[in-house]
């Protein structure tokens, strides 16, 4: 039976600027024991239209958050181009609702991207 290679990912340091690539090719899917990772999106609408100064600000505050949650995080992506922040993070019980929550709080623009309950 052959063994399941493990793909290992270097992240770029921060503020590094990367040429676009698919996300699925850069960004983790599982842990480094091979357990599936959890993901959200959130929209940050108008972003990419505001000054450098307030696009650098809004990221600022964006990356405090991640940070207070370094050990949950896992992988981050913020498309301007998009308006969209994605999150890969470890699935820790609520930190796909707490860790939104804590971005909407510094980025109060900032929305969660979520199938509508029924």
């Amino acid at each position: 039976m052959p063994v399941k290679e493990k793909k290992t990912y270097q992240l770029p340091a921060p503020g590094a600027v990367m040429p676009a690539e698919p996300l699925y090719k850069r960004a983790p899917r599982e842990d480094e024991q091979g357990r599936p990772l959890s993901d959200f999106m959130m929209l940050i609408p108008h972003l990419r239209t505001r000054a450098p100064h307030l696009i650098a600000e809004i990221t600022g505050r964006i990356e405090g958050v991640l940070a207070r949650h370094a050990t949950d995080v896992v992988f981050a992506d913020l498309n301007l181009k998009l308006n969209v922040l994605w999150v890969v993070v470890r699935p820790n019980p609520g930190i796909c609702w707490n860790l939104p929550v804590e971005i909407n709080d510094a980025v109060p623009d900032a929305l969660l991207v979520a199938q509508p309950a029924f």
